[in-house]
């Protein structure tokens, strides 16, 4: 146990040395003169978070053998797992455009969710969001709805008034997204009077559509932390 353990301490150190390479590497002075160090620093690592995957599979199928294995690979630190090596593969083995490897670089960051696999309070919060899920699935499905009624309504108050701006219901849909999530970044916005007002109610409904999911995990959250006590 102690091995594991110190094998655990390892890693956690390797991730945040990662984020940290990952930081320095975005200044373009620093990548240029270090670009071979980070280039293997990377590469030892992909090796080493591999193994650490095919490591934990292994230790799975030992204990519940494919049951284990399958409990592991599609929990959530196991879709971690291997969302922190999987894009370093592709770059490497498929052809891609070079911004989809842009955005692809981004999941390395998924590494520093790596650092809550002893975390009892992180264990708890998954354990709340699953518990809940039908009904976050619910709410979501319910502020899709809520996003593509806002950008048809808007669409149809505003395309006469500005036919550039509110060209198309798709167009509209980034408005109705920034209105519900109460955002407001003000780069678009209605200039006619019913406009006006169905953006006031759409602003006030927002709210709701918010506090909706927030107070679902919430409630389930404290009450997590409540059995986890009591037991």
């Amino acid at each position: 146990m102690k091995k594991f353990k110190r094998f655990d301490i390892f890693i956690y150190v390797l991730i945040i040395a990662n984020i940290l390479a990952m930081v320095l590497e975005s200044h373009v002075s620093i990548k240029l003169e270090y670009e071979n160090i980070f280039y293997y620093f990377e590469l030892i690592s992909i090796s080493i978070f591999s193994f650490e995957y095919l490591f934990r599979i292994y230790i799975n199928y030992k204990e519940s053998k494919w049951h284990g294995v399958k409990g592991y690979v599609f929990s959530f630190f196991g879709v971690i797992d291997l969302v922190a090596i999987l894009p370093f593969y592709i770059k490497e083995f498929v052809l891609l455009d070079g911004r989809f490897f842009r955005i692809l670089r981004l999941f390395r960051l998924s590494r520093i969710f790596k650092l809550g696999r002893s975390s009892k309070s992180l264990k708890l919060f998954i354990k709340a969001l699953g518990s809940v899920k039908n009904e976050l699935y619910f709410t979501l499905f319910l502020s899709l709805l809520t996003i593509l009624f806002s950008a048809s309504a808007i669409y149809f108050l505003e395309n006469d008034a500005q036919p550039e701006v509110f060209s198309s219901i798709t167009a509209s849909i980034w408005w109705a997204t920034v209105s519900l999530a109460t955002v407001g970044y003000g780069d678009i916005v209605p200039i006619t009077v019913w406009g006006k007002v169905f953006a006031s109610i759409i602003s006030l409904i927002g709210i709701g559509v918010v506090a909706i999911p927030t107070g679902i995990i919430s409630a389930s959250f404290v009450t997590e932390i409540f059995n986890s006590k009591e037991n």
